[in-house]
């Protein structure tokens, strides 16, 4: 049986040893790693699919509640235990409002206690991955939705300019849906935004995020995206569609095609929707031209000053 993997953050040692035998015996297995600061701990965290956290409030001069919340503005949903020496009902009620999904005290933890708050917490956070998908994700397409992409572009830019970080927007369009629709009928049209959608979460790194925007049209956000990687993504989602034909749900195969436009934070625009205007202009600069092509918003004002 295949073990899963556990992560303790805890600055002590002896805890590490003590939890180690704690979860020698659980069914299914878990294997235990440790990181003893808080820095190393997020650095897992964010790196490594664990199934759960097991994590120490105290963390030398900071602690486990500023860890979580952390973790959780960077789209970290591992299920994370917080454990206290301190029966305080002011820090439990802390660690749920920070993202905790439950709360032991270390003196009172035995073999059946973390069993059971381990079951407890990966069901749960099953529970909520489930709530989370169903409220971000778009049913057809698979990538995020509308709603959830204004929020992330949101947050990205507004930590991108206290950090002065640098942020890609690629957005992207059928060329001629409508006619797919018109020839083949909706659920052919249904198909290609599906494929699309497959195709485009592929195609990015686990870093970027990928939406459907609306219709036919969707964006990534490509994170840390200069001028070069940003225009590089968005000729390559022009690639991955155009060179391998679709095959439609009567087996019927053709070929489709996308256009797409490119604009990075800050040069091209200091806010969200500049930023969405940018490389929309882009985008309809690159229907305007041909069709299945990218364009950068730094061609189009390039052009215009010709």
């Amino acid at each position: 049986m295949e073990k899963r993997q556990l992560l303790l953050i805890d600055d002590d040692r002896l805890q590490f040893r003590i939890t180690q035998s704690l979860v020698r015996g659980f069914r299914p297995p878990y294997e235990l790693d440790w990181a003893s600061t808080y820095e190393e701990g997020v650095e897992r965290l964010l790196s490594r699919p664990y199934a759960a956290c097991l994590l120490d409030f105290q963390l030398g001069p900071r602690d486990g509640l500023e860890l979580i919340r952390e973790v959780k503005e960077k789209d970290c949903h591992t299920p994370i235990i917080f454990l206290t020496s301190e029966s305080s009902e002011t820090v439990d009620i802390q660690a749920m409002e920070a993202g905790a999904l439950d709360y032991l005290i270390k003196g009172e933890i035995n073999s059946g206690v973390l069993e059971r708050s381990l079951r407890y917490a990966l069901k749960l956070g099953e529970t909520l991955e489930r709530l989370r998908l169903l409220a971000t994700r778009d049913d057809l397409s698979g990538l995020m939705n509308r709603r959830a992409f204004d929020t992330w572009l949101s947050d990205e830019i507004e930590r991108c300019s206290r950090f002065s970080h640098v942020l890609g927007l690629v957005l992207v369009d059928l060329d001629h849906f409508k006619s797919i629709n018109d020839r083949y009928g909706h659920p052919a049209g249904d198909a290609v935004i599906r494929e699309t959608g497959r195709r485009i979460g592929a195609t990015i790194r686990t870093v970027d995020r990928a939406a459907r925007y609306g219709g036919e049209e969707m964006a990534v956000v490509v994170t840390e995206g200069d001028a070069i990687g940003t225009r590089s993504l968005a000729e390559r989602l022009v690639e991955v569609v155009a060179t391998t034909p679709y095959v439609l749900p009567d087996q019927q195969e053709i070929k489709v095609t996308l256009s797409a436009g490119a604009a990075w934070y800050p040069e091209d625009a200091a806010d969200p929707a500049g930023l969405i205007a940018a490389a929309d202009l882009a985008l309809y600069t690159a229907k305007r031209a041909g069709r299945n092509r990218a364009m950068a918003h730094r061609d189009v004002a390039a052009a215009r000053m010709t």
